[in-house]
């Protein structure tokens, strides 16, 4: 997959150097050509550009990308200035990152749905949601497991937790089932989690709900495709 990342600062970095390490074709782009210069070993490609310029921003291959994420976090105007700009150019899935209320505020008028805010998703969380678009969240609990939520695969929906074996076939634990709900918040639209308790044998999994699991990221992924 192809990302493009506006903002080389210490989040977008680690975004980039991650993303580039699962395989995936990543475009880190900075105004500071020390940061881009820094990174250039690192990362697929980098590109030293005012990321508010229409014409410089027009040149990158936005049509490609599958997501392109405005890691901005010092410069607020700048980072809603590019946001705009990406959305203005049709780009088809921007990630804005939040810095105040003000900002979040700006890219839900936007209609900007998905943001992240670095003080509570670290990169190496975000990289594993972009690397995998059936991961809704992850967490490392050690360097061999985490526990990772994700969209019940389609070939076990209107099964029990007994049927699909999922413990002794992927060598992985439901811990327990979430169902999402959209809602709003403060004014903000937000996606709620619920979870169902704990999970037991007969635990019913249906379409659109949320598996949380404890494993290897390895087994993890072998349940998912």
């Amino acid at each position: 997959m192809k990302y493009i990342i506006f903002g080389l600062g210490s989040f977008g970095k680690s975004l980039a150097i991650r993303l580039t390490e699962l395989g995936h074709e990543t475009i880190g782009v900075d105004n500071d050509m020390q940061k881009a210069e820094q990174l250039k070993e690192r990362i697929t490609h980098t590109v030293c550009m005012d990321c508010t310029d229409k014409n410089a921003v027009s040149s990158l291959p936005l049509k490609d990308a599958d997501a392109v994420i405005v890691a901005i976090g010092e410069d607020e105007r700048a980072s809603l200035l590019s946001t705009a700009l990406l959305k203005q150019l049709g780009v088809k899935k921007i990630i804005g990152r939040v810095v105040s209320d003000l900002q979040k505020t700006v890219l839900e008028a936007m209609q900007i749905e998905e943001y992240i805010l670095p003080e509570e998703e670290s990169a190496e969380r975000l990289a594993m949601r972009l690397d995998n678009s059936g991961i809704v969240d992850s967490f490392k609990v050690s360097e061999k497991y985490s526990i990772i939520e994700i969209r019940v695969p389609a070939r076990y929906v209107g099964k029990t937790l007994a049927e699909a074996d999922l413990t002794n076939r992927y060598n992985v634990i439901v811990l327990t089932v979430l169902t999402l709900s959209k809602g709003s918040e403060n004014g903000l639209a937000k996606i709620f989690k619920r979870a169902s308790g704990i999970a037991t044998p007969g635990t019913i999994m249906h379409e659109d709900e949320v598996l949380v699991l404890f494993g290897e990221l390895k087994d993890i992924e072998k349940l998912m495709h």
